[in-house]
């Protein structure tokens, strides 16, 4: 099992200045690679005599003229462009397969990242040795013991993190799991999650709540001119509010998903159709604001490490506007309808709850069995339909 554990480093100004220099020559050399890509991939298409381009390659090609036209290169650790163009090759592998679009050039202060391999970093207790600039503070120490396979330093605004991938067979950092039962969840707007056992989660809503703040410094940003102290300055303190925002937000989402997988051996959700969703310009602020794609993401990857599971129901499967009591299903519900009052039985249901229970049913009779196989129910979603096997567990999931 890989298991990626962010850590906030506590570098000084020198090692925040080696730090920034070996992302910037990563950056380099990933775009000077894509540059050579394209060139080298149109050239094959006038004279296919004339090989491909590839990862392996362009190394070689980089390593060869490093040291007369790219000397600065040196002053930091070689991983920086070789990792970066190892990269960027697994970058056109997804592409091909159809997982992921076309590598674009990467931009200077967006995502500035370099990663080191396993044999050129060490770890004792709380920090961690990089090549070219020695031993770095780590905030806190490694969780999970095992084989670390590699690092990533990183920027978050004013912040240094390393994301360690670490190959483990330990999971004593799981709490064992209570096995209430099954449970749906219902997502929303108003609140961020309601459960069928009439639980109501509200979200944090930090977009909206620091909304007047971030108007604020956008707006001190564009008076600044450009190129000016001022405006890096201000530059800095927008990119650090919005990073307190994106942080608030993943806090509450990561200690949703960990209580209902503890409590839960399977959980029913919606697939819901957010691309779609965000076009309505009145919700599409507080849509976003929720994070329901990151919900799901931690909630498959958390619930398949305890040994639970996560039905999806259909993107049309009605919901909201079905019974849960008899299964009378109504032609139309407007989202403006909190409640309603079933024709057919008379029962009374808030909407939330409603499509809470209905999601748990429809976990209930789509439970897949421990061997694999899909159980008979309706409306179940599955991309690909598993085949009998030993259930084994085999992902990356970022601990902060």
């Amino acid at each position: 099992m890989l298991i990626a554990h962010q850590i906030a480093l506590d570098p000084n100004n020198a090692q925040a200045t080696y730090l920034a220099r070996a992302a910037g020559v990563a950056r380099f050399a990933y775009n000077w690679a894509l540059a050579e890509w394209k060139r080298q991939y149109e050239a094959h298409k006038v004279d296919p005599t004339l090989p491909k381009p590839s990862q392996s390659a362009l190394r070689r090609q980089l390593n060869a003229i490093k040291r007369e036209q790219f000397p600065w290169m040196l002053e930091v650790t070689k991983n920086a462009p070789q990792m970066a163009i190892i990269q960027l090759g697994q970058a056109f592998q997804n592409f091909f397969v159809g997982r992921a679009r076309y590598p674009q050039f990467r931009k200077k202060g967006v995502h500035d990242r370099f990663t080191l391999s396993n044999d050129q970093f060490s770890i004792d207790s709380s920090r961690i040795r990089i090549p070219n600039l020695g031993w770095v503070r780590m905030r806190e120490t490694l969780r999970f013991a095992g084989k670390i396979l590699s690092a990533t330093v990183s920027r978050v605004a004013d912040r240094w993190l390393v994301s360690l991938v670490v190959d483990t067979q330990d999971d004593s950092h799981l709490p064992q799991a209570e096995n209430q039962g099954t449970v749906g969840v219902d997502l929303g707007v108003k609140a961020l999650a309601t459960l069928s056992t009439g639980e109501v989660i509200p979200g944090p809503k930090p977009h909206k709540a620091l909304l007047c703040r971030l108007q604020r410094l956008s707006r001190s940003l564009s008076r600044k001119r450009k190129g000016s102290a001022n405006r890096r300055k201000a530059k800095a303190k927008l990119a650090k509010l919005h990073a307190r925002i994106a942080s608030i937000r993943s806090d509450a989402l990561h200690q949703l998903t960990s209580d209902l997988t503890h409590r839960f051996h399977t959980i029913g959700i919606e697939d819901l159709n957010v691309r779609g969703m965000v076009k309505n310009r009145r919700l599409a602020r507080s849509i976003t604001d929720m994070g329901f794609f990151e919900f799901r993401r931690q909630l498959e990857y958390k619930a398949a490490m305890r040994g639970g599971q996560v039905i999806v129901a259909d993107r049309w499967y009605p919901s909201s506007k079905t019974c849960s009591g008899c299964g009378h299903q109504l032609d139309q519900l407007p989202l403006s309808v909190r409640e309603w009052t079933c024709p057919a039985c008379s029962s009374v249901h808030d909407r939330d709850v409603n499509a809470a229970v209905n999601l748990r049913n429809l976990a209930v009779s789509s439970t897949v069995s421990a061997c694999g196989e899909e159980g008979a129910g309706l409306r179940c979603k599955t991309k690909t339909k598993p085949a009998s096997a030993k259930q084994e567990v085999s992902f990356v999931h970022v601990c902060a």
